[in-house]
């Protein structure tokens, strides 16, 4: 699938229950037509991954996804060899008198067989049938040791493995990176990719989102927790609820068969949406009653 515009790109994002504004639709518009990685900077929760998701669903295309962290390295990013098969193998020939003929049987075990593909050997090998999705989530978790790595990689997209020979991708995957910004992307990568800001929603935006995640939710509900969370996000927390919490709190408020807020339900299930026990004791009692009051005016 194919967008001729932006507007039929954006069309398409709110039919798979993903509100972008313009500006991130024309963001993932230029990613695609370019065929160029969009690194997505942001708070936590406010969306970035999702993007991703929802772009395999509307392309019907298979999402790989590498969760970055410290110490990420060839054999957790590329491949590695399987060597406890290799191992049996080897017992396999020696039993049948294979190993002793020479090195010839011995290079039968650093086949594609014994190969362990990670997530950026497999987008390459996917992207000769249908350039798949890869999504490198939280970036700046991982060493800047990688991200120099990745460099090579997203100029060139093939990859080296001795045993077996360079292997290159017929058609560049769909690339999205994510940062919740713990440290500073360097410039290198920056350059690499098209950029984009995911921010905080206004509360109708918020709100549509909500509306279209959670239909089940009634219009009261869904505009007193969101009001709730707007107001919530002006105040000095540890951790500012994103709209990943927003989505679970509407969605714990519908289990609990909820139609609008009431206090002491807002005071049990704090906990989907503030994550720090500072952060809920601070927001107890006459905060969550000051925050309701906004709320219900609203």
């Amino acid at each position: 699938m194919t967008f001729a515009t932006i507007d039929e790109l954006q069309a398409a994002l709110a039919e798979n229950a993903y509100i972008a504004d313009r500006s991130l639709s024309t963001a993932i518009f230029l990613a695609l037509s370019m065929d160029k990685p969009l690194l997505l900077e942001g708070e936590a929760g406010v969306g970035k991954t999702e993007i991703a998701k929802t772009l395999s669903r509307m392309l019907d295309r298979h999402l790989i996804r590498l969760q970055c962290y410290e110490g990420l390295d060839v054999s957790t990013t590329i491949y590695e060899w399987n060597y406890a098969r290799q191992m049996l193998q080897i017992r396999l020939m020696e039993a049948q008198g294979v190993a002793a003929q020479g090195g010839d049987a011995i290079k039968n075990i650093f086949g594609p067989e014994f190969l362990i593909k990670r997530p950026l050997l497999q987008a390459i090998e996917e992207s000769m049938v249908r350039p798949p999705i890869l999504l490198i989530d939280e970036i700046d978790r991982a060493d800047e040791e990688f991200e120099a790595f990745l460099l090579e990689l997203l100029s060139d997209w093939q990859i080296s493995i001795p045993e077996i020979g360079t292997v290159r991708a017929a058609n560049p995957p769909t690339v999205i990176i994510t940062s919740n910004r713990t440290r500073e992307v360097h410039d290198a990568l920056k350059r690499r990719c098209l950029f984009y800001w995911v921010d905080y929603p206004t509360l109708d935006k918020e709100l549509e989102i909500v509306r279209a995640r959670i239909p089940q939710a009634s219009e009261a509900l869904s505009r007193q927790v969101v009001m709730f969370v707007q107001e919530l996000r002006r105040m000095d927390l540890y951790k500012l609820p994103g709209v990943a919490e927003t989505l679970d709190w509407v969605t714990a408020l519908v289990r609990l068969d909820q139609t609008s807020l009431a206090q002491g339900v807002v005071e049990d299930t704090l906990g989907a949406i503030l994550k720090y026990q500072d952060d809920i004791a601070q927001v107890r009692g006459k905060v969550v009653t000051e925050l309701m009051k906004k709320a219900a005016a609203g």
